[in-house]
């Protein structure tokens, strides 16, 4: 009812085919104040979504490695300290209905809250996010305490020097966020290795190397939770973490 293309839309009568309208009306819409009932029912909603999905506590995996831990899964459904989404530098989630990015399922399943969080922000910060760069935002109805968006660099032919500088300047950025706002654990996705096109075993060893750096140089407790989605990243991590264990 709020745009006019769609307000002869019909809907589905079976239910997949409803949630998939909802979450593309959701991924289309622009960031707006909403009424206190639309919230409620949404956020109803959307956590009974998430409790379908089985949520898992990062406590209950194991540790690869001292502090880092290996996981397969849907960061949606991960409960820990922060997620990290991998944002575009204009900081509002996918606008493409029911897109498979990471960052279409962070904003679907937190809900319409996030976007108008991260638009308040963008206004406050010149409308946009330097690439390497990161900010903090509530999880709203994630099981996680927060979200860190930072923007990768997208790989445009050959990877520069300049490629890996942002890559683990994202990395760097998203820890001190984590350990200024006194979060416990963070969980990186693969960042820029899906649409922006980073080669993923490069990116891999990037985030190892940097996050290792990191917390021997600043002695953090971070609770570091590499999270894949595929089998080759896994595989990928597996191995890299494996073969370099420090000393």
């Amino acid at each position: 009812s709020e745009q006019d293309e769609f307000r002869k839309t019909q809907i589905p009568e079976d239910e997949e085919n409803q949630k998939r309208l909802l979450r593309a009306l959701m991924n289309i819409r622009k960031p707006a104040k909403d009424s206190e009932e639309f919230l409620n029912i949404q956020d109803e909603y959307l956590k009974e979504e998430i409790r379908r999905k089985n949520v898992t506590d990062f406590r209950d995996l194991d540790e690869i490695a001292p502090g880092i831990i290996l996981w397969k899964g849907d960061i949606t459904a991960l409960k820990a300290g922060a997620i990290v989404n991998a944002a575009n530098s204009k900081m509002l989630g996918c606008f493409h209905p029911n897109h498979g990015c990471i960052d279409n399922a962070i904003h679907t399943f937190a809900g319409v809250k996030l976007r108008k969080a991260c638009f308040d922000l963008m206004q406050k910060n010149g409308g946009s996010l330097k690439t390497g760069q990161a900010v903090i935002t509530e999880a709203f109805n994630l099981p996680a305490e927060a979200v860190i968006h930072t923007v990768g660099p997208i790989v445009y032919g050959k990877l520069t020097d300049q490629d890996r500088k942002k890559l683990a300047e994202c990395y760097v950025n998203c820890l001190k966020l984590a350990d200024v706002n006194g979060l416990k654990s963070i969980a990186f996705c693969c960042i820029s290795t899906g649409e922006f096109h980073f080669p993923h075993e490069e990116a891999a060893r990037i985030a190892i190397e940097t996050v290792r750096r990191y917390k021997a140089q600043t002695k953090s407790e971070l609770e570091v939770i590499f999270n894949v989605f595929k089998d080759e990243d896994e595989s990928i991590y597996r191995r890299l973490i494996e073969e370099h264990q420090p000393d």
